[in-house]
């Protein structure tokens, strides 16, 4: 006898953020899925993770990435649709809007896992969701 396999319709969440709106798809213990809408214009929190592993691919839209490869300066690249990144844990990193993007983001289940840094590259608080305190 087979065990009964079931197929589970998910709920999908929509969390307002300053940059535009994340479509929290699924979050199960294993990974989480994500749609973002960033608007021409904004910008995310400069940040990095402490867990949480991600990729993300850049469905529609031009960006800017900028990021920290290793030796506390900030480098900054065009971003294409089409193209996808991965942002190990760690990794200093910000996405910039130039048009209206659509991302698709997939990680290890972490939420809230978010490190600003903006002062530490002598920047202004670029609003946004604060660091998470771990408890």
């Amino acid at each position: 006898g087979h065990s009964m396999a079931w197929i589970d319709w998910v709920e999908r969440r929509v969390l307002v953020r300053d940059w535009g709106e994340e479509h929290i798809i699924t979050q199960t213990p294993q990974y989480l899925g994500k749609l973002l809408f960033m608007r021409a214009g904004t910008r995310g929190g400069l940040q990095y993770h402490r867990q949480k592993d991600e990729t993300e691919h850049l469905w529609s839209g031009i960006a800017r990435l900028h990021f920290d490869p290793g030796g506390g300066i900030l480098e900054v690249r065009e971003w294409a649709a089409g193209q996808a990144i991965r942002i190990r844990p760690g990794v200093v990193h910000q996405v910039e809007a130039i048009t209206d993007c659509v991302i698709l983001e997939w990680s290890t289940p972490h939420l809230d896992d978010r490190v600003r840094v903006e002062a530490r590259y002598g920047l202004p608080d670029s609003g946004g969701l604060p660091t998470t305190i771990i408890t």
